[in-house]
C-alpha cells in the first residue's frame, strides 16, 4: 500500500543532517549547559551557536533569544509575561490593561487570552478575519485603545495557511511606541507556520515578540524558541532557576536546542524546494476543484502558505474523509493537530463564516519537501472514490441533521 505524508503543518520528520548534530549531546556531550565545569562549558558552547543560528535568521541579537519547550510556551510567555510585567508597576494596580488578538489564532494563544480575561487580568478584542481568511491592518488600529499594551496576531493560519499583514500592523503600531505613554505597545506574532516560508527578519516585520518551533521546521519536537525584542518589558511565568537571563527557569535541552539551530540555518538554502511545493500546491488545488463536484477552497489563495491546502466538500463528513483516506495510506488533517480530539467544527473555519457543516467536511492537506507529484496523483485518485462514496452514504443525512438543528 501507498503510504503518503500530508500533514507537515502538523509536524515534519527530523532532518536526518539535523538528527546527526543532536546526536553527540544525548550521550557523549551530555553536560549540563548550567555547569562550570568543562562538560558544562562543552554543552553552553553549543546552545550559544545555536542562539547565534537563530538570532542570525531573525536578524536578532543573540540576548533576544530565549529557548522554551515549543511555540505553546513561548506563546504563553509572551502574552502572559507582558501581562505580568505591566502590573509590576504600582501604578497599574487598578489600570486593567487591553490585548488584541484575533479569532482564528492558535488554540494556545486563544486560550491564554481568555483565560487571563476570566481571571479579571485584562480585557480582551478578537479580530475576525474576512472571509478569505485574512485580517485587515486598519480593524487592529480601529480597536486600539489608550490601554491597550498587546497586539498579538499569528503570520500565517495554522490550519487555512493565510498569511497576515504582520509589517503593516506592526507599523502601523509603531506611531504608537513613538508617542509619550505610560507603557509601550508590543506587538506578537505567533510565527510557527511561517518560518520555512517567509521573511521572519523581526525589524522588517517590526514585532516585538516573535514565537516558533522546531518540530515545524524538519527540527525535533519539544523545542522551540521565543525572540524578546531589546528593552520589552516581559516577566518569566514559571519559577526556578536563573536559566535563559532569569526569563524561563528549566534545564536547558541541549540536543533540543542544538536541533533547532541546525534547522533553522538550513531554511536560508530552500528557495528552489519552495518554489517546487508551491507548483504542487497549485496542481494539486486544481486537480481537486476541477475532477471533484462541490469542492471549494478556503482562504485566500494569493495571500497563502506554499505548502496549505484546505478545501472543503459538501455532504462529506470530515473525521470519515480522514480516516478513510488513512486506510489508503494518506496522512492528512481536518485542522489542527492539538483540535483532534474535538468534535466541535474547526473554530477557524466558523471565523470565516463557513456552516457548521461545511466546516465539518473540510479537510487540510500540506507539503513538504518531500512531497512528489506521484504522491499527489495518487492522493486525487483516492480522494476523488471516497467522496463520492461518503456523499453517497451521508450526503443527505447530514443536511437533515443542519437543517433540524437550525
Amino acid at each position: 500500500m501507498n503510504k503518503v505524508y500530508l500533514d507537515y503543518a502538523a509536524t515534519t520528520p527530523v532532518d536526518k543532517k539535523v538528527l546527526l548534530t543532536m546526536i553527540p549531546y544525548f550521550s557523549d556531550k551530555f553536560g549540563n549547559a548550567s555547569s562550570l565545569h568543562d562538560f558544562g562549558q562543552e554543552a553552553a558552547q553549543a546552545v550559544k551557536k545555536a542562539r547565534k543560528q537563530t538570532a542570525d535568521f531573525l536578524g536578532a541579537k543573540s540576548s533576544e533569544i530565549i529557548f522554551t519547550s515549543g511555540a505553546t510556551e513561548s506563546n504563553n510567555l509572551a502574552i502572559k509575561g507582558v501581562v505580568r510585567a505591566y502590573y509590576t508597576k504600582p501604578e497599574n494596580k487598578n489600570r486593567k490593561p487591553h490585548i488584541i488578538t484575533t479569532s482564528f489564532e492558535h488554540h494556545c494563544v486563544l486560550e491564554t487570552v481568555k483565560n487571563l480575561e476570566k481571571e479579571g487580568l485584562i480585557k480582551a478584542t478578537y479580530i475576525k478575519p474576512k472571509n478569505d481568511g485574512l485580517i485587515r491592518a486598519q480593524d487592529i488600529k480601529k480597536t486600539i485603545r489608550p490601554n491597550t499594551i498587546l497586539v498579538s496576531v499569528m503570520y500565517v493560519n495554522n490550519e487555512i495557511g493565510t498569511v497576515q499583514p504582520i509589517a503593516e500592523i506592526g507599523k502601523i503600531l509603531e506611531s504608537y511606541k513613538l508617542k509619550a505613554s505610560p507603557h509601550k505597545l508590543v506587538l506578537h506574532t505567533d510565527a510557527t507556520q511561517a518560518v520555512n516560508y517567509f521573511d521572519c527578519n523581526v525589524d522588517k516585520l517590526k514585532v516585538d515578540l516573535l514565537s516558533l518551533s522546531a518540530h515545524k521546521i524538519y527540527g525535533p519536537k519539544g523545542i522551540g524558541a521565543l525572540y524578546i525584542r531589546q528593552g520589552t518589558a516581559i516577566q518569566k511565568i514559571q519559577d526556578g532557576g536563573e536559566q535563559e537571563t532569569g526569563r524561563r527557569a528549566g534545564t536547558l535541552n541541549v540536543a533540543g536546542i542544538v536541533g533547532l539551530g541546525s534547522a533553522i540555518e538550513k531554511i536560508k538554502n530552500q528557495k528552489s524546494k519552495v518554489k517546487k511545493i508551491l507548483s504542487l500546491r497549485d496542481y494539486f488545488i486544481n486537480r481537486i476543484l476541477k475532477e471533484i463536484p462541490n469542492s471549494k477552497l478556503n482562504g485566500s489563495i494569493k495571500k497563502r502558505s506554499p505548502n496549505n491546502i484546505n478545501i472543503s466538500f459538501k455532504n462529506v463528513e470530515g473525521e470519515s474523509l480522514i480516516m478513510l483516506l488513512s486506510a489508503a495510506g494518506i496522512a492528512g488533517s481536518t485542522g489542527s493537530a492539538c483540535s483532534s480530539g474535538s468534535l466541535e467544527p474547526s473554530h477557524v473555519l466558523l471565523a470565516i463564516n463557513l456552516k457548521p457543516e461545511q466546516a465539518h467536511g473540510s479537510l487540510r492537506l500540506t507539503l513538504g519537501k518531500n512531497t512528489t507529484k506521484k504522491e499527489i496523483d495518487y492522493v486525487v485518485k483516492e480522494l476523488k472514490k471516497i467522496v463520492k462514496k461518503l456523499r453517497k452514504v451521508s450526503g443527505r443525512v447530514l443536511e437533515d441533521y443542519y437543517k433540524n438543528k437550525e
